[in-house]
């Protein structure tokens, strides 16, 4: 759908107007650092269809991004499901409810990529007449679903450990136990690495929030490994305690989940950014100043809208080439932004 600007006329396209750098800077070489695991991930990514280096090959920045958002959560979903497949084994030969909780949480982590799927497929439909935005927010709203999973998992957990308190049950097969704990914290690192990178180099809140959970259920897979240890040297009420203080590790990283989604929810950027647009339009020749700058995430792109003032003796038609121009330099200069209106008003005026 075309942008418009100020005077009726389709502004530039993020298309034909990002320079090639800007392709290579939403996931440059910097992103492969970070030691061994970063570096098998972006191999896994590569083997599944990562983005490719190559100039001639390069595909809409925004396509990619959605479909190494989808690729992301499909190879960590089999991760996650053959994490805890493996878990629930111990599980039952143990009895221990802390590694009870541990893989009801790497299921429900496994389960939030279902909606976050079908999210990254809604947001490469086009707009229509009803939904002229495009349908970037069905991403957003699949990060309250993660939310709500995250808050499910702190609920159960709280209440099998105090059940366990109460009723106090033997655990058995310890060291099954504490292979799985280990087995739980690989898996759920992997992916919680995996799932942030991505996140953070596409601009997903829910992607990003979807990877603090699988962070989480590590190292509660840690904590399950201490419960175990506890209970070798004869503290039978290890087990559930440990499931408690898995409990407040889980609202700890509840409390991070909310604040990034509800940020985003409420239209809400990183006033950094705001910044570098404001500086963007307001160094284009013409350009007397910037009465005012919203941009806001749909999803995981930026739209944004300006009110720039120019000289009030310009005509029409060059008021309306500078805002073009604006345009232009404000989709080159900020990343992930893929439509802006530019609105020009002269120099003095109030309305």
């Amino acid at each position: 759908m075309p942008i418009l600007d100020a005077h009726g006329d389709p502004g530039g396209s993020a298309h034909g107007d990002r320079q090639d750098t800007d392709d290579h800077a939403g996931h440059g070489h910097g992103d492969h650092e970070g030691g061994l695991w970063a570096r098998v991930l972006h191999e896994v990514d590569e083997f599944f269809g990562g983005h490719s280096h190559d100039s001639a090959d390069q595909i809409d920045e925004t396509l990619e991004a959605t479909d190494a958002g989808r690729r992301t959560l499909l190879i960590s979903l089999g991760l996650l499901a053959l994490t805890a497949a493996i878990q629930v084994v111990v599980v039952l030969a143990s009895g221990s409810v802390a590694l009870l909780s541990d893989t009801l949480h790497n299921f429900a982590d496994a389960l939030t990529a279902v909606p976050l799927l079908i999210a990254f497929r809604l947001s490469r439909r086009l707009p229509t007449r009803r939904y002229t935005y495009g349908y970037g927010r069905a991403e957003d709203l699949g990060g309250v679903f993660v939310i709500a999973m995250i808050t499910l998992s702190c609920v159960v957990t709280a209440w099998e450990s105090i059940d366990r308190l109460l009723h106090p049950r033997p655990v058995t097969h310890l060291w099954a136990v504490a292979v799985a704990a280990v087995v739980g914290f690989a898996g759920n690192e992997i992916v919680a690495q995996y799932r942030i990178r991505v996140g953070r180099r596409i601009g997903s809140a829910a992607l990003v929030a979807d990877g603090l959970h699988a962070r989480t259920d590590g190292f509660t897979s840690l904590a399950v490994l201490l419960g175990a240890g506890g209970v070798a040297l004869g503290w039978q009420a290890a087990d559930p305690v440990i499931g408690l203080i898995i409990t407040a590790a889980i609202f700890g990283v509840l409390r991070s989940a909310v604040g990034q989604v509800g940020a985003r929810l409420m239209d809400a950027v990183d006033p950094a950014l705001v910044d570098q647009a404001t500086a963007a339009v307001a160094g284009v020749p013409g350009v007397r100043g910037v009465r005012e700058l919203r941009i806001r995430w749909i999803g995981h792109t930026l739209r944004a809208e300006v009110d720039a003032t120019v000289d009030d003796s310009l005509t029409v038609s060059q008021a309306h080439d500078i805002a073009h121009h604006a345009e232009r330099h404000l989709l080159r200069e900020v990343r992930r932004l893929t439509a802006a209106t530019v609105h020009t008003s002269p120099a003095g005026a109030h309305d």
